[in-house]
């Protein structure tokens, strides 16, 4: 049976008390804080340090709507490369509320870069029609956004902002919201508040092979798993093509190849120097994630290799050195010269289209429980993401949020719901090495439920998460990292399960016993 809590609860050490306390320090997250009430009290939970988030490492840009770019054009290219399964309201509240979202950002102190005429500086990417793609500092645009964020929430006097503090379990009574419970400074305390918002990220780590930063391990989802909070979308992964490829990789965070770079013409190679995206889709390296990253590993199969190649050779040193400083950078750190050199990439995990089920204000279905950015799942992104649509939709519907809490607040009474927990954080380790299961999770991940599916290979990951998950359900925790552990299985299960239960294959969920083309299917 599942547990409802991870804490036996009986004496709890400590209890705060806030309007509105949110889970995740990504552009999700700060964003909303900043754009609620100023006579709201706040707090941002951080799991480590706030710089550490993915919102941070975004490099592409963001996508957006503005001045003469065609409103419907976003719209269709959103849902072309969804597989037409997206929630066409959310698309429409995404695209059509992109250019105020980006006001919002430049009033806060966010510089988008400008063109030699002063105008916004726009670029391509996958599956997008026209050019809408704006950046900060060339390849930098999650940390140009989130530095004038963080600035910006670190002064504000109604937020407070709790870095390195762990996140256990959502409180309710009888499904109304009422607060949380974590682990920090060494104890565990209730954090109690009318509302709360989940902004936890992604998944990335549940995979042996990602781009995302090592604290995204599921936690705000499975929270709202133990909560009997709706999900939706649970089987859309997406794997981003274009990840530096290293022979050491170790598990560790992939640096990412932003899309922006065959955005401005980079082409993909095998390995013996051959074009081959032609073979696949006639929108070439600019198809949508899904259908580039079954090319290249079937390249790679094919092949017998563990990467492709992708080719800027037709820039010079300047340009690339300009444009794309931080991929420059990078790949000169790795013994790669981008104007002369091919650059090895392999698909990562990149990106998780599903989560926790939202409507267009951010409302689970939970009463005053939240969810924005990558945990959420409004449905904008359907079976695929639409390159760049991220940063917007964690904007533009924070903003969603914020407005909607704050004309419902004040109606909100405080639920007197008594919490207690035992203080001993203990985990009956037994046998079983956490590091071990967790990297044993991410292999199984990796090689069952990754870019190319098997109902055969889905049904193994199955039986073994399971079986791990079952032991685990049965112990008390010691310390953060079991329950984190526990947090990976206990979605993956989620993300196994939505997989068997679907009966085609579509976009980023592809299964091969389904497909009536071996390879793309759209």
């Amino acid at each position: 049976m599942k547990r409802r809590y991870l804490i036996n609860y009986n004496d709890f050490c400590d209890t705060k008390n806030f309007d509105v306390v949110i889970i995740g320090a990504g552009i999700g997250g700060i964003y909303t804080a900043l754009m609620l009430p100023k006579n709201l009290k706040i707090a941002i939970l951080s799991k480590k340090n706030i710089y550490d988030c993915d919102s941070y490492l975004a490099q592409g840009g963001i996508a957006a709507s503005i001045d003469d770019d065609n409103r419907k054009l976003h719209v269709d290219d959103t849902m072309n490369a969804g597989c037409y399964v997206n929630n066409i309201d959310a698309v429409n509240t995404l695209v059509y509320e992109s250019s105020d979202a980006i006001d919002s950002l430049i009033d806060l102190g966010v510089n988008f870069d400008k063109d030699e005429n002063g105008n916004f500086y726009r670029s391509f990417e996958g599956n997008h029609s026209i050019p809408r793609i704006l950046h900060v500092h060339g390849d930098s645009t999650g940390k140009g956004i989130m530095e004038i964020l963080i600035k910006r929430a670190k002064i504000a006097p109604n937020i407070v902002i709790m870095s390195n503090i762990f996140a256990l379990d959502i409180v309710d009574s009888k499904n109304i919201y009422t607060g949380i419970t974590a682990f920090y400074n060494d104890k565990l305390i209730y954090l109690k508040s009318k509302c709360c918002i989940i902004a936890s990220g992604g998944i990335g780590q549940l995979f042996s092979k990602t781009t995302n930063a090592d604290i995204l391990t599921g936690d705000g989802i499975a929270m709202a798993i133990r909560a009997d909070v709706n999900l939706a979308d649970m089987e859309y992964i997406q794997f981003h093509p274009t990840a530096l490829y290293s022979k050491e990789n170790n598990f560790k965070k992939m640096f990412l190849i932003s899309e922006a770079v065959r955005g401005e013409g980079a082409i993909l190679r095998n390995k013996s120097g051959s074009r081959f995206m032609e073979e696949y889709d006639k929108r070439m390296e600019l198809a949508p994630r899904d259908i580039v990253a079954r090319a290249i590993s079937d390249q790679m199969k094919k092949n017998y290799s563990d990467y492709v190649y992708l080719d800027a050779t037709m820039y010079d040193k300047n340009f690339l050195k300009n444009r794309f400083n931080k991929i420059y950078t990078e790949c000169e750190n790795n013994n790669i010269e981008i104007y002369k050199d091919y650059i090895p990439v392999t698909p990562a995990q990149h990106y998780f289209m599903g989560g926790i089920k939202v409507d267009l204000f951010g409302r689970t279905s939970m009463k005053n429980l939240y969810a924005v950015g990558e945990c959420s799942c409004t449905g904008v992104h359907g079976a695929n993401r639409l390159a760049s649509n991220s940063l917007m939709e964690a904007v533009v519907f924070g903003k969603q949020i914020a407005n909607d809490i704050k004309y419902r607040i004040k109606d909100i009474k405080n639920i007197h719901e008594h919490v207690s927990g035992n203080i001993n954080f203990e985990f009956e380790e037994g046998n079983f090495s956490l590091l071990k299961l967790k990297n044993d999770l991410k292999v199984i991940m990796e090689n069952n439920v990754g870019i190319v599916r098997t109902v055969e290979n889905v049904k193994f990951a199955s039986r073994v998460v399971r079986e791990v998950l079952s032991k685990l359900e049965n112990m008390n925790f010691r310390n953060v990292e079991g329950v984190e552990v526990y947090n990976m299985y206990e979605v993956s299960k989620n993300i196994i399960d939505a997989v068997l239960e679907s009966d085609s294959s579509l976009g980023s969920n592809y299964i091969e016993d389904y497909s009536k083309n071996k390879l793309v299917l759209r």
